[in-house]
This record gives structure tokens, C-alpha cells and sequence, in this order.
């Protein structure tokens, strides 16, 4: 049988208190025996070597309670019967009143009322041993001494067992709550996937079926081969957001593909190749040794770079927009740099590694820079014609 580290723990600390409570009700059964001041002799000896050997078995194990508590009892009158004892003797009353607790706490039905009902008759027989007369007060001196510990150790367990069953009802509770939370998420998520489904891929079908006919109407007219590469870049491009698109909202879904790969910084190019069919001109620089980045800071790195140059072509003035890929020895940079628009020109008097009012791309940028160590720099320098975003993570020195 396997058990738990704190179960093991749980049960040695019991077995150290079980000795500990041995040896207190030796320790006092043993002191009560000698204050009496009885004559010392070979049957008293014997007996007080009795009283430490049945004390000590208090710290049997809890399953033999009622056999202990009995083998107590029995030895007190056994005693007392064979010699003789006064009215005034007490021999292991301690010992009786704890293996008394331990029946009643840890041991139910049969089990539990035998060994009671025979402490209370060894107390009676006990009484009458020592030279007292069979009336109400022995019966009910032998009943409340052993009965009252009885009720303590029944009423302990009862507690402990109703403490525990309301801390695992809150548990239950607590779980279940959480569960109806994590439904309720997940319906929430869904029903946002659904919306942006239904919204986003009818428009970008839209765009990719109008990109298509012109496309095909530039071809047959044999028009401007400039034209016809830019509207072929748009057709790409919204066939690659729809992919995009279906990919993020499965992820959303928890049903995202096993063979679905998320585009890295080795696709960068590739990405940058398609602006470049749009006739803007973007300039890719890559210094340093390449190294192997983990999975998730891979398209990290490629969805910054993406929202990087989004930002450029909405708030910048064109080209060239300048991007830099550097490998150091420590880490990795990402740079883009791009014109600004002439009315943002005059309003850049902000010092440079600060940025203007966070909109959601920029704020994008540094959330996902944030979640692995990244430092995210962003601004013009005053009266610049230019806008600057980078971002760097560090990975642990060289590989």
C-alpha cells in the first residue's frame, strides 16, 4: 500500500504521542502506588511492575484499544482481590481512564460498547474488592469514571470527522465553482471565436474574392504589372490571414491542429518579401550567429516583428522601414525603423526610448516581450523624422 508523505508523518506523530501518554500514565499510576505508603514486598513489587507493563500498552496500536482498556480494568480488581486491598488503594486508574478515551475514540459499534461495558463492571468489582458494598454509589462512581472518558473520546472523533467532512464539502464546493467558472470561460471563448469567425473571414473572403477578379481582369487586360503584383499581394495576403485566422480561433478552441506550425523568426523574410510586392520598400538586416530559440519566444519574435511593421504602415509615412535582426553574444534584438508621417514630425518632441500614447499594438508588443524577460524601447528623438521600436530578450549567454 502506497501512502502519502504527510500521511507517513501524520501517523509517526501519533505514535509519539501514544508513547508520550504511556509514559505520563505510568509515570503517575506508579506515583500514586508509592504515596500510599504500603508495606513493600515481593506481591507489591510484582504489582507495580503490572501497572507499568499494562500502562505501556497504551501505546499499542489503536485497533486493540478495547482489549487494552479491558486488560487494564481487569488487572486493577485482579489486584486489588488478590491482595487484599484497602479501601483507600488505587492501583492504575489512569491508565483505565485513558485506554477508557482511546475505546471510545477509536473503535465503533460492538467493539466500542463491549470493552464499556466491562471497564465499568472490573471498576464495580474493583469497589467491592476494596471493601466497599454493592449499592448506587459504586455503580454510579464506576459508571461516570469510565463513561465520562468514553463520551470525551467518542465526541474528539465525532468532531474531527465532522470538521473534515465540512472542509471537503467546501473543497467540493470550491471545485465545483471553479468548474462552472471554467464552463462559463469556455462558452464565453466560444462564442467569441464564432463572432469573429462569422465577422472577420466574411470580409477577408470579401477581399480575397475582389482581389481575385481584379487579378484576373488586370491579367486579360494585360494591365500595369505593378498594379497586378500589388493586387496579388493583397490576394495572398488575406488568404494567409483567413489561414492565420482559423488557426488562432482553433488555438481559442482548444482544438488546434497536431501538425499546425506557428510561423518563426526563419519566416520573417518570407513575410517581408510580401510588403515588398506591395512596391514598399523594406530592408531586412541579420548580424550574428543564429541559435536555436524555444517554440514559444520563436513566434513570439515573428508575430512582434508582424505587429512592428503594422504599426509602421499605419502611422508611418511610407518607406524605407528598416528592420534589424541581431544575434549577440547574449541575447536577441529586434529593430524596425520607419519614417513619420509629416504631421507626426513636428509633434515628436519626445525623448527617444519613450513612446507617445501606448495604443494596442504597441501594448501588444510589450505584452508578449514581457513573458519572456523582454525589454521593449520606443520613440523618436525630438523633432526626428523617424520612429524606432525594439525590443530585446536576453537568453542566458551564449549557446
Amino acid at each position: 500500500m502506497i501512502t502519502s508523505p504527510s500521511l507517513s508523518l501524520a501517523r509517526t506523530k501519533l505514535q509519539r504521542q501514544s508513547v508520550l501518554i504511556a509514559v505520563v500514565c505510568a509515570i503517575a499510576d506508579v506515583l500514586s502506588f508509592l504515596v500510599q505508603d504500603l508495606p513493600v514486598d515481593g506481591a507489591w513489587v510484582v504489582a507495580l511492575l503490572g501497572i507499568v507493563a499494562v500502562d505501556a500498552a497504551l501505546a499499542s496500536r489503536t485497533k486493540w484499544s478495547g482489549a487494552v482498556a479491558i486488560v487494564a480494568v481487569l488487572f486493577n480488581a485482579l489486584v486489588a482481590l488478590l491482595l487484599g486491598g484497602p479501601r483507600t488503594l488505587r492501583l492504575n486508574e489512569t491508565g483505565v481512564l485513558v485506554a477508557s478515551y482511546r475505546a471510545g475514540a477509536w473503535l465503533r459499534g460492538r467493539r466500542a460498547v463491549v470493552p464499556l461495558l466491562v471497564v465499568i463492571g472490573g471498576m464495580v468489582l474493583a469497589h467491592l474488592t476494596r471493601g466497599y458494598a454493592l449499592d448506587w454509589y459504586v455503580l454510579l462512581s464506576a459508571a461516570k469514571t469510565v463513561l465520562i472518558s468514553w463520551l470525551v473520546g467518542r465526541y474528539t472523533t465525532s468532531r474531527r470527522a465532522y470538521l473534515d467532512e465540512m472542509r471537503r464539502r467546501a473543497e467540493q464546493e470550491e471545485r465545483e465553482a471553479k468548474e462552472a467558472v471554467d464552463a462559463a470561460i469556455a462558452e464565453d471563448r466560444a462564442a467569441i471565436a464564432r463572432d469573429l469567425h462569422d465577422v472577420i473571414t466574411h470580409h477577408v473572403s470579401a477581399i480575397s474574392v475582389h482581389a481575385g477578379a481584379a487579378r484576373l481582369r488586370l491579367t486579360r487586360t494585360a494591365g500595369d504589372e505593378s498594379a497586378l503584383r500589388s493586387v496579388r499581394s493583397v490576394e495572398d495576403s488575406s488568404r494567409t490571414a483567413l489561414h492565420d485566422l482559423r488557426q488562432m480561433l482553433d488555438l481559442l478552441l482548444g482544438q488546434r491542429p497536431k501538425a499546425a506550425r506557428d510561423p518563426g523568426l526563419a519566416d520573417i523574410g518570407t513575410m517581408l518579401e510580401r510588403l515588398r510586392e506591395t512596391g514598399l520598400e523594406v530592408r531586412l538586416d541579420v548580424s550574428g550567429t543564429p541559435r536555436a530559440l524555444p517554440p514559444g519566444l520563436d513566434a513570439a519574435v515573428f508575430r512582434i516583428v508582424q505587429e512592428m511593421l503594422t504599426n509602421a504602415l499605419r502611422h508611418g509615412h511610407g518607406g524605407p522601414i528598416e528592420v534589424a535582426v541581431r544575434h549577440t553574444g547574449e541575447g536577441l534584438e529586434i529593430e524596425t525603423v520607419n519614417p513619420l508621417a509629416p504631421e507626426k514630425v513636428a509633434a515628436s518632441g519626445i525623448p527617444a526610448r519613450t513612446a507617445p500614447r501606448e495604443g494596442r499594438g504597441l501594448a501588444g508588443i510589450r505584452a508578449r516581450a514581457d513573458e519572456f524577460g523582454g525589454v521593449v524601447e520606443g520613440g523618436a528623438p525630438p523633432g526626428g523624422e523617424n520612429w524606432r521600436t525594439a525590443v530585446s530578450f536576453p537568453l542566458g549567454g551564449p549557446q
